[in-house]
C-alpha cells in the first residue's frame, strides 16, 4: 500500500468511497456526514487545492483523505487548548472503501501522514471528528492523539485532537 496524491481521473472512485463512508456513518447511527456534506463539490475542491490523497493498493483505491497544510480557520476558535501553536497538518474527510475492511487502512493512512508531515518540516497533526464516530475515535486513541477540546463546523461541535510528532 502507498499513500499518495490523488489523480483527477480517480475523482469518481473517490466519490464512491466517500458515499460508502457516508452510508456507513448512517448505519452506525452517527449524525456525521448526514447533512449533504461532503459532496462532489467538496471533493473536487480538495483536488483543486492539492489536498486529495488516496491509499492505493496495487491500483485499487482503499481510502481517501484531505491532507491540508493550510490553516483551518475553525481551529483558531477551539474551546480548549491545542498542544502547540504554529504550523500543523490538518486532516479532513477520511473515508475507507468496503475493500479496506480488516486491512488497517485508516491506521496506515495516519502513520503515512506522519511521514508526509515530517518531509514537509511540520511536526503537528490536528484532526477533528464527530462525537459519535467510534471508529475514528478509536484510531486517534490508538495512535496517541491527544484530545484538546471542541471546534465547530457548520454549527456543530466536533472533538479536536492533536499529535506532536518527533523530527
Amino acid at each position: 500500500m502507498v499513500l499518495r496524491k490523488a489523480l483527477e481521473s480517480e475523482l469518481p472512485a473517490i466519490w464512491e468511497i466517500v458515499q460508502y463512508a457516508i452510508e456507513r456513518r448512517r448505519l452506525d447511527g452517527s449524525r456525521q456526514w448526514q447533512d449533504g456534506y461532503p459532496n462532489p463539490d467538496s471533493i473536487r475542491a480538495d483536488f483543486e487545492k492539492g489536498y486529495s490523497y488516496v491509499v492505493d493498493d496495487e491500483g485499487t483505491l482503499l481510502a481517501y483523505g484531505a491532507i491540508i497544510f493550510d490553516e483551518e480557520p475553525a481551529y483558531n476558535d477551539i474551546e480548549g487548548k491545542w498542544l502547540t501553536d504554529g504550523a500543523y497538518v490538518g486532516v479532513h474527510r477520511v473515508a475507507a472503501s468496503p475493500l479496506a475492511k480488516g486491512k488497517g487502512v485508516a491506521t496506515f493512512f495516519f502513520i503515512e501522514l506522519e511521514k508526509i508531515a515530517k518531509e514537509n518540516g511540520v511536526f503537528s497533526i490536528k484532526v477533528d471528528t464527530n462525537f459519535d464516530n467510534g471508529p475514528m475515535l478509536h484510531i486517534l486513541d490508538k495512535l496517541g492523539y491527544t484530545y484538546c477540546g471542541e471546534v465547530y463546523f457548520r454549527g456543530s461541535a466536533r472533538r479536536a485532537f492533536e499529535k506532536v510528532i518527533s523530527a
